[in-house]
């Protein structure tokens, strides 16, 4: 259901997943700004009768200019048992990334230590014996050209590759800055790529968490949520559970 831009795909009592728009920070530190958290918790206090402020837990983020799929908790509870199945197991991540040009491989690992430079909000990749390195590691996988995400006003970019990707970690700008590495920036990464202003169809970064696996924190089912699901079983994932 979308609630006054709100994509929202799921919410009880315990949980509420929905899909972040570009442009809107997950939570922002400036006070007026509108954010995912607030846009929630004004949805929660409209639809619900409880009485004050809601409750509503970050369990992860995604960086502003990329669009996709949030889970957040509306109980304490629930965001301590996400969060510990965060840590102890991981969320299944899924994106698709629209990038310049071809991986040298058509699927594979990629594995780099990257470091954050606080002062730029940048990473990069680094030797493993930098300080405050952290290893990063992703899969990825080609999408066929009949099954891709991303259509419309980018069907006719030429040397352009869709990829699958599954996050193994979380780093900071990971999946922009390792397919960067290997020659294939993100189109529209204004960050990262250095031709992105090149095209005036660049507006927004082709970058979309576009499926989540989580066990839900109450009754322990399995969810998925797949903003591909009718293209998904029609070619080899990277990855079955």
């Amino acid at each position: 259901m979308i609630t006054n831009a709100l994509e929202i795909l799921y919410e009880d009592n315990h949980i509420l997943v929905c899909v972040k728009p570009h442009g809107i920070a997950t939570q922002s530190r400036t006070l007026g700004k509108p954010d995912m958290v607030s846009l929630l918790k004004n949805h929660i206090h409209k639809t619900s009768h409880a009485r004050g402020e809601p409750y509503l837990a970050v369990i992860h983020r995604l960086d502003q200019p990329v669009t996709g799929i949030l889970v957040f908790a509306k109980t304490p509870f629930a965001a301590r048992e996400l969060n510990r199945q965060l840590t102890c197991q991981g969320f299944g991540k899924y994106y698709r990334a629209l990038v310049d040009g071809r991986p040298p491989k058509p699927e594979g690992i990629l594995e780099h230590y990257l470091v954050k430079d606080p002062r730029s909000n940048l990473s990069c990749v680094c030797r493993p014996q930098v300080r405050n390195s952290k290893l990063a590691r992703l899969r990825y996988y080609t999408v066929p050209d009949n099954h891709r995400y991303f259509s419309g006003e980018y069907i006719n970019l030429s040397n352009v590759t869709e990829l699958e990707i599954k996050l193994d970690t979380g780093r900071h700008h990971q999946i922009r800055v390792q397919l960067a590495h290997i020659g294939c920036p993100i189109i529209g990464d204004t960050k990262y790529n250095p031709d992105c202003t090149a095209s005036p169809l660049w507006r927004n970064i082709c970058l979309c968490a576009c499926r989540l696996d989580f066990y839900h924190p109450r009754t322990h089912k399995l969810l998925r949520f797949d903003l591909c699901d009718q293209t998904s079983s029609a070619y080899r994932p990277i990855h079955r559970d």
